[in-house]
């Protein structure tokens, strides 16, 4: 499981003084981001091979300006083209899940504008951060 912490800027909020929904998906973006990186591979686009094929964040309990978040990211399915993280967005100060994200990844050849199954170093290490529920 890897995590990453944030800090919500003023601007991350709504008129009601919430963390707007939007900034939810610019965190869950940071998370798979770094997570994808402690995998070992490169941030370079000119090297980036994934696409997003899918997100989405189930909104628990409300969220403030200036709340520390802990984003815990992990792998919950592979497949043969692709793979699924799920996130838990926790406020440090609670120890509460504020909100959930779950995002489907495919392995893309930008080169062709296809899909391609993923290589094998990129499988073993999916399958060391697999996270069975229930």
């Amino acid at each position: 499981m890897h995590e990453i912490q944030v800090v919500v800027r003023f601007g991350e909020t709504d008129a009601l003084g919430h963390i707007n929904n939007t900034s939810y998906f610019i965190y869950l973006e940071e998370a798979r981001i770094r997570f994808i990186e402690t995998l070992g591979f490169s941030l370079d686009t000119n090297r980036w091979n994934f696409i997003l094929a899918s997100t989405k964040c189930d909104f628990i309990r409300q969220g403030y300006f200036n709340q520390h978040l802990l984003i815990r990211t992990y792998v919950s399915k592979i497949g043969t083209k692709s793979f699924e993280l799920d996130h838990d967005i926790i406020c440090t100060k609670t120890n509460q899940r504020i909100a959930k994200g779950k995002a489907a990844m495919v392995h893309f050849n930008f080169e062709k504008q296809q899909s391609e199954p993923m290589p094998d170093p990129l499988r073993e290490a999916l399958k060391r951060n697999l996270v069975l529920t229930s």
